[in-house]
Order: C-alpha cells, then sequence, then structure tokens
C-alpha cells in the first residue's frame, strides 16, 4: 500500500488526470487537467494531488488544495476529492490519504485543515471538528469540518 503524491511523482500525472476526473464527473474534466499539471513544479505548497496504490492497482485518490469550491474562502487548506474505490471500502484506506494530506499541510506550516462534505461520522474518526456550514457555487450547502494540525 502506498501514497503517491503527483508532485513527487512527475510521469504518473496523466494517470492521475484521468483517475480523477473518472472519479468525480461533475467537476468539469479541464478542472483537474489544469490543476495537477500545474501543481508539478509549483513552488507554492499548493496543490497537492495523491493516489492510493495498491498491488500495483490505483484504489483512490484525494487533494490538498486551497479551496474546494466553497464559500469559505477565508479557510485552508482543504482536504478533497477524497476517493476510494468500493471494494476496498472498509479497511480505513482513507486514513492514508488523509494522513498524507496532514503531512503534508503541517510540513508547509498551516495550523489547520479543513473539508467540507456531507457524511456525517467519517471524518470524525481521524479528528476533524463540525465548524458550520459552507455554501457551493451550484447552491448546494456542506458540512465544515476543521482538524488541528
Amino acid at each position: 500500500m502506498k501514497v503517491i503524491s503527483v508532485r513527487e511523482t512527475p510521469e504518473i500525472k496523466d494517470q492521475a488526470i484521468k483517475y480523477f476526473q473518472s472519479k468525480w464527473k461533475s467537476v468539469f474534466p479541464i478542472i483537474y487537467e489544469d490543476c495537477i499539471s500545474h501543481s508539478i513544479g509549483s513552488p507554492a505548497p499548493l496543490p497537492q494531488w495523491y493516489l492510493l496504490e495498491k498491488d500495483g492497482q490505483i484504489i483512490g485518490c484525494a487533494g490538498l488544495i486551497t479551496n474546494d469550491f466553497i464559500s469559505r474562502m477565508d479557510l485552508w487548506p482543504w482536504v478533497a476529492a477524497v476517493y476510494i474505490e468500493e471494494e476496498h471500502r472498509g479497511n480505513n484506506y482513507g486514513s492514508l490519504l488523509i494522513d498524507k494530506a496532514k503531512a503534508d499541510a503541517r510540513e508547509a506550516g498551516f495550523k489547520y485543515l479543513y473539508l467540507c462534505t456531507d457524511h456525517i461520522g467519517y471524518y470524525e474518526k481521524f479528528g476533524f471538528k463540525y465548524i458550520g456550514q459552507g455554501y457551493h457555487p451550484w447552491g448546494d450547502e456542506s458540512r465544515i469540518y476543521r482538524f488541528a494540525l
């Protein structure tokens, strides 16, 4: 089991773009292509993009970004696009991606890590605390969580 940073392993860029696009089809495809491509070699600590590999197969992904399409632009960084293939869920694999995002955010000097979700009970297992609601450009709202690094 291995978390792969696209920034640290730029040769997987195209594979990462395709994987994110396939798992988050509601996001206009150019968003992942443009963001992932420009994250490589950036002097800024964000964004970061990760793939989770098991036995040579990609089974999950996540990102560490400045904003997750949410109204709270005063908060960052955000762990986003956390996904684990259905047949691999229930094994705590998501924690590997979240732990990598926490480590990179901490290393970059951030005091908190945020996420927005509709899930209740999952991210609390990783120490995230609910802090309020946020609003998306398309009119939906999500719960906002914070983790103290």
